[in-house]
């Protein structure tokens, strides 16, 4: 069975991921943290596009629940390698640093940095067995560029950027390839409070993104075709910044 994590499936840019996956062949485990009728949405629709999956809930900051579900879950299925993982889950806190409080910095920092820490940890030990495998990490633009009012955020995704470039040094001699996909301005959620009238402007194609522009780019980075691809941060922005 050839199978896929995401992290953070069950809504938006993680919702659209998991049918991207689920279409190219694989049966798509959803993690989710705790909106468990979100979740069931997308495996709902994984299985009415003739796709599988099940559903993996557990906090990716909480290490300790990582290995117990997760972990389980890999013991439970020795013969069921996961090939492609998806680290998509993230929050965001936004404050000045000046005003931001330590569960705001330390929240957006588990999440985010740990959280890809923990589960990737887990999941390599069977690509590597397997000389196979496809890590493929949602950043952000905050990451790149950095952004007023997130300097968690945007510690946390440029610490994953950074890792990431790491990764894919240690593990390319085991077929397997590390990249990152950074999105900017997508309709989703996180981003309902922007002034989307105003910030179009900035943005050469002008419109904000969706989430399945964000899912194509990782059905590609998730390819056998795209194999000799490692080590990267794919912008999925509109040209807003490069």
């Amino acid at each position: 069975m050839k199978t896929a994590l995401v992290t953070g499936g069950s809504r938006g840019i993680g919702r659209a991921i998991c049918l991207k996956i689920a279409a190219m062949g694989y049966y798509v485990l959803v993690n989710y943290k705790s909106n468990l009728t979100e979740a069931e949405i997308t495996l709902s629709q994984i299985k009415n596009d003739d796709g599988n999956g099940e559903l993996l809930q557990y906090d990716v900051a909480d290490r300790e629940q990582v290995n117990q579900q997760l972990g389980g879950w890999i013991k439970a299925n020795p013969d069921n390698i996961i090939e492609v993982l998806v680290n998509n889950a993230g929050v965001r806190d936004d404050s000045l640093m000046a005003w931001m409080k330590d569960e705001q910095w330390d929240d957006v920092l588990k999440t985010s940095l740990d959280g890809f820490f923990s589960v990737t940890r887990l999941v390599l030990d069977g690509m590597m067995l397997n000389r196979y495998g496809r890590i493929i990490n949602i950043v952000s633009l905050s990451g790149l560029k950095g952004l007023p009012g997130q300097t968690n955020y945007s510690a946390a995704k440029g610490g994953v950027i950074g890792a990431t470039k790491a990764l894919a040094q240690e593990v390319g001699r085991s077929g397997i390839t590390a990249n990152a996909i950074a999105p900017g301005f997508i309709k989703t959620d996180m981003t309902e409070g922007l002034d989307e009238k105003e910030l179009k402007k900035m943005i050469p194609i002008n419109r904000f993104g969706t989430s399945e522009d964000v899912a194509h780019a990782v059905g590609f980075l998730a390819s056998k075709e795209a194999g000799y691809i490692t080590g990267q941060v794919l912008s999925v922005n509109g040209g807003l910044y490069t």
